[in-house]
């Protein structure tokens, strides 16, 4: 089953615009996204997942096993790494942004907020990114200079 998303570029302003972009591109380079354009519209299509982790966690009837929750912490760390070997840190990791299918397989969403970052070249970036709760200090104080170290943050705000 398939999830669609779509994005109209007529009433988008021109950085709205610039961010959207990104984010397809980024989306493109992790995992062969595939777009159609129709007139105005640009349609995103993505692997259906019935789930999150806020909405399993939220549910009295559902209760992770330790096993669970080191398998989805693998999986987490594993889609992380694929995202940080490729430049690109994604900013706002939180339990709302990580989709699980019926057969227990994790995907990491809503990359509205990722960048690209490389070695050796920092550039200026805006410190008001990832949720409150799951910010780190550096975030809290303004830094404008960060990695993606703050994603890793993120993960052990969410494990704690």
């Amino acid at each position: 089953m398939l999830a669609l998303k779509k994005v109209r570029f007529d009433n988008f302003d021109p950085e709205s615009v610039r961010f959207m972009s990104r984010e397809i591109m980024i989306l493109r380079k992790l995992e062969g996204l595939i777009t159609y354009r129709l007139s105005t519209s640009v349609y995103l299509v993505f692997e259906y997942t019935e789930h999150d982790i806020v909405g399993l966690s939220s549910c009295p009837d559902i209760k992770f096993s330790e096993s669970q929750v080191k398998c989805y912490m693998h999986q987490l760390l594993f889609g992380l790494e694929h995202c940080h070997s490729r430049g690109i840190m994604h900013r706002d990791i939180k339990g709302s942004n990580l989709l699980v299918s019926d057969d227990g397989a994790l995907k990491i969403a809503d990359f509205g907020l990722e960048n690209f970052v490389s070695v050796g070249h920092i550039q200026p970036l805006t410190s008001r990114v990832v949720t409150l709760w799951y910010r780190p200090p550096e975030l809290l104080l303004g830094s404008t200079s960060y990695g993606q170290s703050v994603d890793i943050w993120s993960v052990g705000c969410l494990f704690c």
